[in-house]
């Protein structure tokens, strides 16, 4: 049998995906792809059974098991239900980090699907909340030691996207942090103000940015206005998501996955 061509929708079809993720994929180089002379991409099938193979084997969620995850989220049911599967989840990955970057692909098809106009923002506001409650009943299960160190959660200013916090939450629990939520609406002058006035405990500043945090100018300086009483209180800053953090901020480190959040936790 020959190694037939597929095309974006075809591929997209074997791999239970939207064709936009299929795309995205090869841009990135993740997905070979080749290009005829009307530079439509084609999709070796061995090539994308490998890539699928290769994704399960890792841990990251694709087609039918994200299809899986989108219908729990956006249909009304039981909550005890999702808390279900995240546990199962976990113990199948081994940690709350492997779970976070796993769900990486849930969260962007639904983005996508919210873009396509195949849901309503109502239906992506409500999926996102019943993950976000999931989580945070499972943070409240967890054992957390008032001695811990502290890290403060808040979203870029004017970002309103918390998911990517409620994930970093329970993560930090996991690797024995004690979180301090603050949440979406922190300016960053309030922010610093609470970290030159002090916190008990307080060894790192955690902010998360969307990709609707797309202004550079404006997330570098809320950088820049959180390093001077930081630096003062030998306070680290991690910041996560995607949005357009500075490659080298005035302090602290971007990471871009929930693995490289962990390493920026671990003492030295």
């Amino acid at each position: 049998m020959t190694d037939e061509l597929l095309s974006s929708t075809e591929a997209a079809r074997l791999l239970g995906v939207s064709p936009t993720s299929v795309k995205r994929w090869a841009d990135e180089g993740l997905l070979p792809c080749v290009k005829t002379a009307g530079q439509h991409r084609r999709f070796r099938r061995s090539a994308v059974e490998r890539f699928r193979a290769t994704q399960m084997r890792t841990g990251d969620l694709v087609g039918a098991e994200v299809e899986a995850w989108l219908t729990l989220l956006l249909r009304d049911g039981a909550p005890q239900a999702l808390d279900a599967k995240l546990l199962s989840m976990r113990a199948e990955l081994g940690s709350w980090v492997a779970v976070a970057d796993a769900m990486g692909p849930v969260l962007t098809e639904l983005g996508e699907r919210w873009a396509r106009g195949e849901i309503t923002v109502l239906d992506e506001h409500y999926a996102s909340e019943r993950l976000a409650r999931a989580l945070a009943r499972i943070a409240t299960w967890l054992p957390v030691d008032p001695r811990a160190p502290s890290v403060l959660l808040a979203t870029a200013e004017g970002d309103d996207h918390t998911l990517g916090l409620s994930l970093a939450e329970i993560a930090f629990l996991e690797f024995g942090w004690r979180p301090l939520w603050g949440g979406r609406r922190l300016a960053a002058t309030e922010l610093a103000a609470i970290i030159a006035r002090g916190v008990p405990g307080l060894r790192m500043v955690a902010l998360s940015a969307s990709l609707t945090s797309s202004n550079s100018a404006a997330l570098a300086a809320e950088v820049d206005a959180l390093a001077p009483p930081c630096r003062a209180a030998n306070i680290d800053v991690v910041l996560g998501g995607h949005g357009a953090w500075p490659a080298l901020p005035s302090h602290g480190q971007v990471v871009r996955t929930f693995a490289a959040l962990r390493d920026a936790a671990s003492p030295e």
